[in-house]
C-alpha cells in the first residue's frame, strides 16, 4: 500500500534528522502495511510504544486511518532472567538483543526502547533514528511499612539505619552507599509493579529506587516517597528518554521518524551516550550521566564514576555549546577515566 503523505508529514523537520545523518531527499513510499513495531512486553514498555505510535500518527494522520501499525511483543534475555545482575548475564544490551535480531531479519520495521537500556554501540546495520521528549530524569525512593517519615532536608532520612535496599543498579547502589555506608543492598529486578510488591512484602527489602519517569508514565508517581534531585543521585545516561531504532538502510522510516524527534532530547542523549561510550562502561561500572539544556542555550553535562561499594566517587561537570554535545560527552568521560582508579573499569 502506498503511504502517499510521507513527504508532507516530514517537511520542516529535516534539521532534526541531521543529527542522525538522515538524507534530505524525500521519497514516496511503496511499503506494505502494517508496519511492525518491536517492543518488550512489560507494562512500561507497552506504554512507551503506544506513546510513540500516538506521536507518529499525529504527524501523519493517514497512518492512523489505515491502521498502519502492529505491535510485536518480543521476549528478551534481560526479561527472562530475573535473579541476577545484568552484568553477570551479558549487560544491558540483553534488553534489546532479540528485538534487534528481529529488526535485522525484517520481522519488525522499527523498535521502541528505554534509551538507557540501549548499548552505546548498536549492532551493525541498526541506527538510533529518534529520541522522544524526555520525562523527568530523576530517581525516586519507594519505601515499605518499616521506613520512617520523609525529611525534606535529608532525602535518605526515611531509610532506617542498616536497612536493606533492593536494587540491581550499581549506579544507584554506589551513590547510596557513598552517602549511607550503613545500608545493605540486595538484588531485585523485574517490572515496576513487581519491585513495588517486593518492597511491600514481609521479609522483603525495606525500600528500593526506581526511575520517577516510569512511575509517572504508569500513573504511579504517588508511590515515590522521595524524588532525589540529580545532584544527590546522578541519573543513568538517557534515563527518561524513549528511543526508536531502525535498519540503517531504511531511509524512508528514518525520515519519517525525524518528524517526531525532540531536539533537546537529541542533544542531551548525544552527550550522555558519548560520555558512557568514552568510559566504556559496562553494567559492572557505576556511571551516571545527566545533561541539561540551560536557559541560555548552553549544555550542562554532569558525569559520575564510582566504586560499587561507595568507597570512591568522582563527579564532574562540563559546560558547552549544545551543538558540541557528543564531543562534550567524550571530553568529560576521558577526564573521569583519567582520574579514577584503574580497578573501577576492570
Amino acid at each position: 500500500m502506498l503511504l502517499s503523505s510521507l513527504d508532507q508529514s516530514t517537511e520542516g523537520h529535516r534539521h532534526r534528522g541531521a543529527m542522525h545523518g538522515h538524507s534530505p531527499h524525500h521519497r514516496q513510499s511503496t511499503r506494505t502495511l502494517p508496519l511492525k513495531v518491536g517492543t518488550r512486553g512489560s507494562p512500561l514498555a507497552l506504554w512507551q510504544t503506544r506513546h510513540f505510535l500516538e506521536l507518529i500518527t499525529k504527524v501523519c494522520p493517514l497512518l492512523r486511518e489505515v491502521k498502519a501499525f502492529e505491535e510485536c511483543v518480543i521476549a528478551t534475555s534481560g526479561d527472562k532472567i530475573q535473579d541476577k545482575r545484568l552484568a553477570d548475564i551479558g549487560g544491558k544490551g540483553l534488553f534489546a538483543k532479540e528485538i534487534h535480531e528481529a529488526l535485522l531479519d525484517g520481522r519488525v520495521d522499527f523498535a521502541v526502547h528505554s534509551m538507557k537500556d540501549l548499548e552505546t554501540e548498536l549492532p551493525p546495520g541498526i541506527v538510533l533514528a529518534c529520541a522522544l521528549k524526555r520525562e523527568d530524569s530523576r530517581d525516586a525512593i519507594v519505601i515499605g511499612p518499616d521506613c520512617a517519615g520523609v525529611d525534606r532536608d535529608d532525602p535518605y532520612a526515611c531509610l532506617p539505619r542498616g536497612a536493606l535496599i533492593g536494587t540491581a543498579s550499581v549506579r544507584r547502589q554506589s551513590q547510596l552507599l557513598h552517602a549511607r555506608p550503613d545500608l545493605q543492598v540486595e538484588i531485585i529486578r523485574g517490572s515496576v509493579q513487581s519491585r513495588l510488591s517486593k518492597v511491600r512484602a514481609e521479609g522483603g527489602p525495606q525500600a528500593s529506587l526506581l526511575a520517577i519517569a516510569g512511575l509517572k508514565r504508569l500513573e504511579m508517581a504517588h508511590e515515590a516517597a522521595v524524588v532525589l534531585d540529580a545532584e544527590t543521585m546522578v541519573p543513568a545516561a538517557c534515563q527518561g528518554i524513549v528511543g526508536v531504532t531502525v535498519r540503517a538502510d531504511d531511509v524512508e522510516l528514518r525520515e519519517l521518524l525525524s518528524a517526531i524527534e525532540d531536539g533537546e532530547a537529541a542533544y542531551v542523549s548525544a552527550a550522555e551516550r558519548a560520555l558512557l561510550g568514552s568510559l566504556d562502561g559496562s553494567c559492572r561500572t557505576p556511571i551516571g550521566g545527566h545533561a541539561q539544556v540551560m536557559p541560555d542555550g548552553q549544555l550542562l553535562l554532569t558525569g559520575l564514576v564510582a566504586r560499587a561499594d561507595g568507597s570512591f566517587l568522582l563527579k564532574r561537570k562540563l559546560w558547552g555549546a549544545k551543538a558540541h554535545a557528543a564531543a562534550m560527552g567524550r571530553e568529560l568521560g576521558e577526564s573521569l577515566r583519567r582520574d579514577s582508579p584503574a580497578d573501577i573499569f576492570g
